[in-house]
């Protein structure tokens, strides 16, 4: 399955066909609509962002997946900045969902951050699905969700150490880089220069 598979960096060339992948991965899954596409339109620009983290994914000509990575931060309690990546969306092709593809792109993203010298990486996601990668939830190891009770292990905030022991003896506060929180009217705009779909509320969304 995999042979047939390339996973190179984005172009600009790709900017509109990822956006395009991105709202058809992410509609109505966790929100009416979704706003994922705009995020990624906004982080390229954002510093934090890791170009050499901006993958694509292709079969046969075809894009079929897109991750991004942002650089970010744990605060420890000692009042030092201990640098960390995330990333996100991790998009993959609505009809090719739950065949391993996202976490064969996942995975191969992190073998490359790793080469970048990143520590860890810290998300919010699906322990269910982050968890066959080795992800844990991070309460579990002394680190916290900014904005959360420091006694509450918030389920869906995870970690995973690229480096072993990169996190030993750390304690402290994760805080999701700024770029991420994206102004819902501007979302809205961008996402009228897309073909219209239907929002449907949804059993399970968040939003």
């Amino acid at each position: 399955m995999k042979q047939d598979i390339i996973i190179r960096r984005e172009t600009p060339a790709d900017h509109a066909a990822v956006e395009q992948l991105t709202r058809e991965a992410f509609w109505n899954v966790y929100r009416p609509g979704c706003m994922e596409h705009y995020v990624v339109h906004v982080l390229r620009s954002d510093p934090a962002f890791v170009p050499e983290l901006d993958l694509v994914m292709e079969r046969d000509g075809q894009l079929i997946g897109h991750v991004m990575y942002m650089r970010a931060a744990i605060t420890a309690d000692g009042g030092r900045e201990i640098p960390v990546m995330t990333f996100g969306p991790i998009s993959i092709h609505p009809d090719l969902q739950r065949q391993g593809l996202g976490k064969y792109l996942l995975d191969y993203s992190m073998e490359r951050a790793e080469a970048l010298g990143a520590g860890a990486l810290c998300i919010e996601g699906n322990l269910d699905f982050y968890g066959k990668s080795g992800f844990v939830v991070a309460g579990t190891r002394g680190i916290r969700y900014h904005g959360e009770p420091d006694q509450e292990l918030v389920p869906y905030f995870l970690l995973k150490e690229l480096r072993p022991g990169f996190l030993n003896g750390v304690t402290g506060v994760y805080h999701t880089p700024k770029g991420y929180y994206v102004d819902e009217t501007a979302a809205e705009a961008f996402d009228r220069h897309f073909p219209p779909k239907e929002k449907l509320k949804l059993p399970g969304q968040l939003f």
